[in-house]
């Protein structure tokens, strides 16, 4: 699987870019107050978590996209998510599943790496290997 918490960040912002929108669909608004829920919960429990970031994930600040302030929030929240339960996970697939079906079905959400060196997963990355 994904690291859970890239997961997390991902339900987050797809909810955030579905779920406000008021043509979307009770399921995807239900699935996505869950998770954003559950995040604020592990968020305000990680106890030293900057305000901003909270105030991102209520707010729904957290969306896809490449611009600057969008990856840097992004990343804060992955931050500071240091620890994700599997009810997190679950909810945060959840919400994949309604906002991404055809990633879903494909496995995007779904990839499992035991032991590798050098591997990477997810969309957009950049990466540079040494290997001693």
């Amino acid at each position: 699987m994904i690291e859970s918490v890239e997961l997390v960040v991902a339900a987050l912002a797809a909810g955030a870019a579905a779920g406000t929108r008021e043509t979307a669909s009770t399921a995807v608004k239900d699935a996505y107050s869950g998770v954003k829920t559950l995040a604020l919960r592990t968020l305000r429990r990680g106890g030293s978590v900057p305000p901003a970031v909270v105030e991102a994930v209520e707010s729904d600040l957290i969306t896809p996209g490449d611009d600057e302030d969008g990856v840097a929030r992004r990343r804060a929240v992955e931050k500071a998510l240091t620890e994700v339960d599997e009810e997190l996970v679950t909810a945060a697939l959840k919400v994949l599943e309604l906002t991404d079906p055809a990633g879903t079905r494909a496995g995007k959400y779904r990839v499992t790496l035991r032991g590798n060196k050098g591997v990477q997963v997810g969309d957009h990355n950049t990466q540079t290997n040494t290997f001693g």
